[in-house]
């Protein structure tokens, strides 16, 4: 057994959050110490100090509670909201603030060296899916053929060369993917970048869950045509059941977190009627509770274990 490297467990995300909840359960029977909070909790609930030496020495300070920020021995850093400024600011006044903040709290609190599930700046660049496609790709995961482009021409012509049903799906927000016709292609795909890509024929999905070196897949199988486009327009039809992961794809995924640093991801997989495995995205900072809840696939458990070690994984 590794020998615990004491200190605290710093858990940044927002005050309900029952994801987080249960990974802090874990701790918590352990008897390990955690210091959460809200970066949305400064500068008005939360008090930050912090000066260079070897690294940034100093503390977190809630009122209540305060963290050393040299024994800090891993980082959750989940779901945190922004920063709330004080009332009777202007706006312009808020707006320097925020960005002061944003600034000050994360740029010393992300230079903590320790464990993090995931480093923000990771999972900012792992969430660009132009990128992670391109990586994907590179790696020999298989993503779909993929179109970004404001051009409706472009569009058009790739429709016609998939010569098939061809779907979008969003850059950024979280918006279902649907199937398009290109024969309604208009003036607007110009108004901002679209992705196109390929409808790839599919016996079931999977959702992987990769929480350092331990991988937790399960299928996805849809009960309703909603669903059978993207499963998450409609939860209540679906069922699940735990996989295993190809060795050629479980080898090809551990050098895609490699690559981008990452020590938590929730990759979504086709698996084709012939059983190959075709990557469609990756969330760095997925959900993943409600897979735990009706599997018993144990996560949060994982989770725990890699913030309980800290530096000693």
């Amino acid at each position: 057994m590794a020998e615990d490297p004491g200190g605290s467990v710093l858990v940044l995300t927002n005050r309900l959050d029952p994801t987080a909840d249960l990974v802090v359960d874990h701790l918590n029977r352990r008897g390990v110490p955690v210091f959460r909070c809200d970066t949305a909790e400064f500068p008005t609930e939360l008090t930050l100090s912090a000066t260079l030496a070897s690294g940034w020495a100093g503390s977190l300070d809630d009122g209540v509670r305060r963290l050393d920020l040299a024994a800090v021995r891993s980082v959750y850093f989940r779901r945190p909201e922004e920063f709330r400024m004080p009332d009777g600011v202007s706006e312009a006044g808020r707006r320097f603030a925020a960005a002061q903040s944003r600034a000050g709290f994360l740029g010393v609190v992300g230079a903590i060296p320790s464990l993090w599930i995931n480093h923000p700046a990771r999972d900012l660049e792992a969430n660009r899916k132009p990128l992670q496609l391109a990586v994907a790709r590179r790696l020999g995961l298989r993503p779909p053929r993929t179109l970004v482009t404001n051009d409706g021409a472009a569009a058009r012509e790739f429709a016609d060369d998939v010569a098939g049903p061809v779907i979008t799906k969003s850059l950024g927000a979280a918006v279902h993917t649907v199937v398009v016709d290109p024969a309604e292609f208009d003036d607007s795909i110009a108004l901002c970048a679209h992705l196109f890509q390929e409808w790839v024929a599919k016996r079931h999905e999977v959702r992987l869950t990769v929480v350092g070196d331990r991988f937790f897949a399960v299928e996805i199988h849809a009960g309703s045509e909603a669903a059978k486009v993207d499963w998450r327009a409609d939860y209540s039809s679906l069922t699940y059941k735990p996989t295993a992961v190809p060795e050629g794809v479980h080898r090809r995924v551990s050098a895609f977190m490699a690559h981008f640093g990452l020590v938590f991801g929730a990759f979504d997989f086709i698996v084709t009627p012939a059983g190959d495995w075709r990557f469609l995205e990756v969330n760095p900072n997925g959900q993943w509770s409600w897979i735990e809840h009706t599997t018993g696939v144990p996560i949060s458990r994982a989770i725990a274990d890699l913030l309980e070690k800290g530096d000693t994984v």
